[in-house]
């Protein structure tokens, strides 16, 4: 389903590009120019930042955009030998419509390393009038100064709710799928705002029924239902610790969760409480430090444990 729904539906143009306006309208100011300087597209996956880089192409070049474009990953070929291979050679040659330059996309190009991106700077400096380069990165902090100082800087965002669900539902709509008000939620609670993520959820959901609810949607992603959670948090908050430990360690047993899996969902939940807002800021400090813990490596199931008991000690 997500391969042809890709295919048929990706955006040949900027202005079908969802939920980036802004960034949207900024770089077709730049098309319409016909010219644009070297370009660096920060932010988490899946929110369009490839997208957009092909639909700026296709509108540059028309029919012809895949030969004025070099696509790399830069998380598969990292390494200086790839900058000075395959992009120098093709940063030599001119584009062959009235377009004066080429665009080569680096997607992920904070995977490169520190002497690919020294290489990659003195190209972009040499050839800058036959190539203007777009690159693609989820932290721009692993982006050399001197590169980010060559580049225009677009930050993008997580996709609002409203694009994710309007999008998810023109994909049922075509797939013929039924596609509950629960289930989006749960799905886009899932994603955070990724809509690839998204897109992947809806297809392992459908694989199993056409009616996809939120019963479908917690089986696939894994989630515990957040009454689940909350009544948990409730009985550690009522000090009642042994009885919140073994709800939880079944939970995560029924639902295949894993130590961050709960710490995530156990702090949305503590936003929801009805309590005073300085109980609320300690239990989200302990949850930090729970979960830093277990990035650690320290074991998950005697963390939670400790969290629970950090818990009801609180409140009391």
């Amino acid at each position: 389903m997500i391969e042809v729904w890709t295919e048929k539906y990706r955006p040949r143009t900027l202005t079908e590009v969802k939920g980036q306006d802004e960034i949207m309208s900024r770089l077709q100011a730049f098309v319409n120019t016909g010219n644009f300087p070297h370009l660096l597209f920060t932010g988490p996956a899946g929110v369009g930042k490839t997208t957009a880089a092909l639909a700026m192409a296709n509108e540059l070049y028309g029919d012809t955009w895949h030969d004025n474009i070099l696509e790399l990953n830069a998380s598969d070929a990292r390494g200086i030998d790839v900058i000075r291979g395959a992009v120098k050679d093709f940063a030599r040659t001119k584009a062959v419509e009235n377009v004066p330059f080429k665009v080569i996309y680096l997607d992920e190009s904070d995977a490169l390393t520190k002497e690919a991106q020294d290489a990659l700077r003195r190209i972009m400096e040499d050839y800058v009038q036959t190539t203007r380069f777009i690159l693609s990165c989820n932290y721009s902090s692993k982006i050399i100064t001197p590169i980010q100082s060559r580049c225009a800087i677009f930050r993008f965002k997580p996709l609002p709710k409203a694009t994710v669900e309007g999008i998810l539902l023109k994909i049922a709509e075509v797939e013929g799928l039924e596609l509950t008000k629960g289930a989006i939620e749960l799905i886009y609670d899932a994603s955070e705002g990724d809509m690839r993520k998204a897109e992947n959820l809806l297809q392992a959901c459908s694989s199993m029924t056409k009616k996809v609810d939120e019963k479908a949607v917690s089986a696939v992603v894994s989630f515990a239902e957040p009454k689940e959670i909350e009544a948990v948090v409730k009985l550690a908050l009522d000090g009642k610790f042994l009885e919140a430990k073994t709800r939880l360690t079944d939970a995560m047993v029924a639902h295949g969760l894993s130590g961050i899996d709960v710490i995530k969902q156990i702090q949305k939940e503590v936003w929801n409480l009805k309590l005073d807002e300085k109980i609320k800021i300690e239990l989200i400090r302990i949850c930090g430090e729970i979960e830093f813990r277990m990035v650690e490596g320290a074991n998950e199931f005697i963390q939670l444990a400790a969290l629970l008991a950090e818990f009801a000690a609180i409140k009391k």
